[in-house]
């Protein structure tokens, strides 16, 4: 690249040209050359000066990833100072680049720079930009100003402290610059507006919104106190003139001129600097409230918005109330004397503005004007019936669009304000009872109108509204009129009962409202159907739910939803649908075993047609999980269907599990839960599970549940297939996991051993070695000895030959005799005893030390006080008195005989809560008695060693400790 850079650009253009080639033959050594030609001197300038629209476009991605630092660890080069400087340089060489793409790219390029190197390294960038904003030349001009905005942009984006204060400084230093840029292009294009010239007008506006935009960025982020700067509150309070100018400006423009979008956008604009302002310098703000609101109540709730405002204006404007209504930094304290003055100075200003007049006058309008539904509405929901009814969403719909924000202005005012406007919105619905003549469309409205605010207002009207009577006497009959115009009412007035349910509604009237439920899911209007399924669901949902009450009405309004999730073809729709009856299934349980069979017939059609909606495909899983739930054993019917859904939802090798694994995972638990044995299918499923364990992600807890799952299902056929591979995968998530998952592990070992003595030691034997070592090495976190504890206790208890084997292997790994290495652990256990505070482990701690009993070894024998104290530590764990008959007896022993008395409130137990009383029935911890332990023991060891060696071993233990024993040991 050393020849001259004409000749060297044609060259690197077509190299480049070749580099983005779809074929690999000429694709790779195109890759090469770049590599190697980016490592030499020179080679970005030959990029720099895009000469034509292809070059341009590829040259500038290229050279945007040569000088801007990206995530590579590794550079292939770093640029010399010199370089870099040329190149910085050559960016602002002369802004004159024609194709408004690239001018676009371009400026951000120089933003990205400037992040990084300015004002230090490059301390020319703001002067060149600021002398390349006043020259005469329009093209240049409008890129420079482009530049400008760009650069400032970035610069005000930044957060460290340093890069702060920076920009304060770069901002006091440019602003009286940038005011004055602003007004002059404002000015020109206000002068230009009436003279027909288009052109002209279109780039005078195009330079006001740009100026604007920079000092927007400056105004909000250039200044700690930007209230102590004049020029700033007076380009503040200037806006409201200009705002008033450009809306004048509007009636004139037409929808269908070329400069409506603009200046649109800059009317937005002022609109944002406004917002902007208040939410990051609230008490800078304080002095524009009274003009803020004045304002935007003038243009949103007076005639003087007729024919200028548009919507997303009225949008920003009602935005702005809302914030300066339901500004924290605004609202003093329950005692005023505690309140700072600038937030009383604030509350003030805003209780002088809203005075009663004031506020009925925005409630009414708001109400009786922008709650109306409007033609366009009303002919969405002939048209379009489910956009329509997905169309009121909520998060920050409020922001943007219209409906969401007249709805949530209306909620915060009459939250602020509930006793000046309680009195207004109750008089409204006085005029509003009985029905409503059907050829009124405009009286059915303003009833809508009136029916939303109520619901709205639901908790602020909750001591005012005698809901119970108004139900009965009003809004039944209001559901019985059947006419087609009257659906709209219909359709707010399930709605509006759904809004109440949770505030105040009594239980007894829950039937009239099934009843009511199902008439309105068999509606002939799509809409009403709708509505009623989302107030089912938040009937349903509710903490006062019966289930009695709900049985009568279960078997209809399953099947009527069931037509509806049918009946709608949304995928939005029929999530929703699905989720209600989700609710439903949860909340009756097994009671709805006699009618899924049509669900558990059409669901798996349902996941076929849904395999590009991958969201509909997540609400199928929760609807299963409940599903599962409710069948219990009787799901095995459905694996056909349900065990490849689960397989495919939790493979990672699959595109779809970034959406499903979580449901998928949980369905699969449920699934194993409800299992009443298991199939060959579902334990191929567990293939997915090393991968799984390979991610450790937040969902290792629920596949740890899993495992579990599959060790209670069926723990000898489950280890001999897949415990190798697990002890695997175990061993590696030991060396990297954090020391809750190494106790998380360790408790499915656990569990493993205890459902499976024979086998379990000998499959996760690779894992032993650093239990023991733990044990005896005294692991200093309370909780991972206390693990280590239950686990090595398993072993010794249940499996003594292989605790033995296990020893020997750790003499040889210590160099130590097994004699010497048993007695270190037997002392470590005494020791750390405290560490365990499961009763199960206290308990199975004792009975593992005492089966070393009875026993000649001398080192045995000289840690028996020590085995004795945990014994008697254990007694006093287990032992509870029985008052009737003053004597003790071991309250963790279990009998076939104990049935648990399930509640109406509880949950029935699953299949695998029964494996697990089966698996206790065969647990020494539940089927031994310590205290008859403590005596067999002892008795053999006193028969071992004759009564003069038994009584002087007796005698190396606390004589108080020995009293206990006596105590706990009577009638033996």
């Amino acid at each position: 690249v050393s020849m001259d850079l004409n000749s060297a650009s044609t060259v690197v253009l077509q190299v480049l040209t070749q580099a983005t080639s779809q074929d690999t033959a000429v694709l790779k050594p195109a890759e090469e050359q770049l590599k190697q030609w980016e490592t030499q001197p020179g080679f970005y300038s030959v990029l720099l000066p895009p000469r034509d629209k292809k070059f341009g476009g590829l040259a500038f991605l290229f050279f945007k990833q040569g000088i801007v630092p990206s995530g590579r660890r590794v550079a292939p080069r770093a640029l010399s100072e010199e370089e870099k400087s040329t190149l910085r340089a050559g960016l602002i060489t002369n802004f004159n680049e024609p194709i408004n793409q690239i001018a676009t790219q371009i400026a951000v390029l120089i933003a990205k720079v400037a992040r990084l190197d300015c004002p230090r390294q490059w301390p020319e960038l703001i002067p060149t930009l600021i002398e390349s904003v006043k020259v005469q030349d329009d093209l240049r001009q409008h890129r420079a100003l482009l530049t400008f905005y760009h650069v400032t942009k970035t610069l005000a984006s930044k957060r460290l402290a340093a890069d702060r204060k920076l920009f304060y400084d770069l901002a006091s230093g440019i602003y009286s610059f940038a005011c004055s840029l602003w007004n002059h292009h404002t000015d020109t294009f206000l002068q230009q507006v009436s003279s027909g010239n288009e052109t002209a007008v279109l780039s005078s506006l195009e330079r006001t919104l740009l100026s604007l935009k920079v000092l927007r960025k400056l105004t909000v982020n250039g200044f700690v106190e930007p209230h102590k700067n004049m020029e700033v509150m007076g380009f503040l309070h200037g806006i409201f003139e200009r705002l008033k100018q450009f809306l004048e400006c509007s009636r004139n423009i037409g929808t269908d001129n070329v400069c409506r979008d603009r200046l649109e956008k800059t009317i937005i604009l002022f609109t944002k600097v406004l917002l902007d302002f208040l939410d990051q310098h609230p008490f800078s703000f304080t002095p524009l409230i009274q003009r803020s609101l004045e304002f935007s109540v003038s243009y949103v709730f007076t005639d003087v918005g007729e024919g200028v405002t548009f919507e997303r204006f009225i949008v920003q404007c009602m935005n702005l109330i809302k914030m300066i209504v339901k500004n924290y930094a605004y609202k003093p304290s329950k005692n005023f004397e505690d309140s700072s003055p600038e937030t009383l100075e604030a509350h003030k200003i805003k209780m002088a503005f809203f005075t009663y007049p004031t506020l009925t006058e925005i409630c009414r309008r708001l109400v009786s004007h922008y709650f109306l539904l409007t033609e366009e509405e009303l002919t969405m929901w002939e048209e379009d019936p489910e956009g329509f009814t997905v169309e009121e969403t909520g998060g920050d719909s409020w922001k943007y669009s219209l409906r969401p924000c007249t709805e949530v202005l209306f909620i915060d005012i009459f939250h602020e304000y509930n006793q000046t406007l309680t009195p207004v919105l109750l008089e409204m619905m006085q005029t509003l009872q009985g029905p409503t003549n059907v050829e009124d469309m405009n009286a059915l409205l303003i009833k809508d109108a009136v029916y939303n605010a109520v619901g709205l207002a639901a908790y602020e009207l909750f001591d005012s509204v005698d809901f119970d009577q108004w139900f009965k006497n009003q809004l039944i009959p209001e559901l019985q009129v059947i006419h087609n115009r009257y659906k709209p009412l219909r359709r707010r007035v399930i709605w509006l009962i759904g809004q109440w349910i949770s505030v105040k509604f009594k239980s007894d009237l829950r039937p009239m409202l099934y009843e009511a439920i199902c008439n309105l899911l068999q509606d002939q209007d799509l809409v009403v159907r709708i509505e009623t399924a989302t107030t089912l669901k938040l009937t349903v949902d509710d903490f006062e739910f019966r289930t009695d009450q709900f049985l009568p009405y279960l078997e209809t309004m399953f099947t009527l939803l069931f037509q509806l999730l049918q009946q709608v073809t949304e995928c939005d729709t029929k999530m929703h649908v699905l989720h209600v009856l989700s609710c439903v299934i949860e909340r009756v349980n097994m009671q709805i075993r006699p009618y899924v069979g049509c669900l558990v017939q059409y669901l798996p059609l349902l996941w076929k047609q849904s395999e590009e909606h991958n969201m509909l495909r997540c609400a199928i899983l929760t609807t299963l999980i409940h599903l599962v739930q409710g069948l219990g054993a009787d799901s095995k019917n459905v694996y056909p269907f349900l065990l490849p859904v689960i397989q495919l939802s939790t493979d990672v090798s699959q595109p779809p599990h970034v959406y499903l694994l979580e449901d998928g995972l949980e369905l699969w638990l449920v699934t194993l839960e409800n299992s009443p044995c298991i199939t060959p299918e579902l334990l191929r499923i567990f293939q997915n599970m090393s991968p799984l364990l390979e991610l450790s992600s937040e969902n290792l807890r629920t596949c740890f549940k899993i495992i579990n799952g599959y060790i209670f299902l069926s723990s000898t056929e489950f280890l001999q297939t897949y415990a190798v591979g697990l002890c695997q995968s175990f061993c590696d998530l030991l060396k990297e996991i954090t020391t809750e998952g190494q106790v998380q592990v360790l408790k499915v070992v656990e569990n493993a051993l205890k459902v499976n003595p024979v086998l379990g030691p000998q499959m996760f034997q690779p894992i032993l070695p650093c239990v023991f070592r733990g044990i005896i090495e005294g692991e200093r976190y309370p909780v991972v000895m206390s693990t280590y504890l239950g686990v090595m206790g398993r072993v010794l208890l249940q499996n003594a030959s292989f605790f033995s084997s296990l020893l020997s292997e750790m003499a040889h790994k210590f160099n130590q005799e097994m004699d010497q290495l048993l007695g270190n652990m037997i002392e470590m256990w005494v020791d750390r005893m405290d560490n365990i505070t499961q009763p199960e482990r206290r308990k199975l701690s004792a009975l593992a030390l005492l089966s070393l009993l009875p026993s000649d070894n001398s080192v045995i024998q000289d840690k028996f006080c020590g085995i004795i104290n945990i014994s008697v530590e254990g007694l006093h764990d287990v032992m509870t008195e029985d008052s009737e008959t003053g004597t003790y007896k071991d309250c963790m022993l279990m009998s076939h005989l104990e049935e648990p008395k399930v509640t109406e409130d509880e949950e029935p137990p699953t299949e695998q809560d029964k494996r697990k009383k089966m698996l206790a029935l065969k647990d020494p911890v539940h089927t031994v008695s310590l205290q008859q332990f403590i005596y067999e023991k002892l008795k053999a060891q006193q028969e071992l060693l004759g009564e003069q060696g038994f009584q002087s071993l007796m005698e190396t233990v606390d004589t108080e400790i020995v009293t206990q024993l006596q105590e706990f040991l009577q009638g033996f």
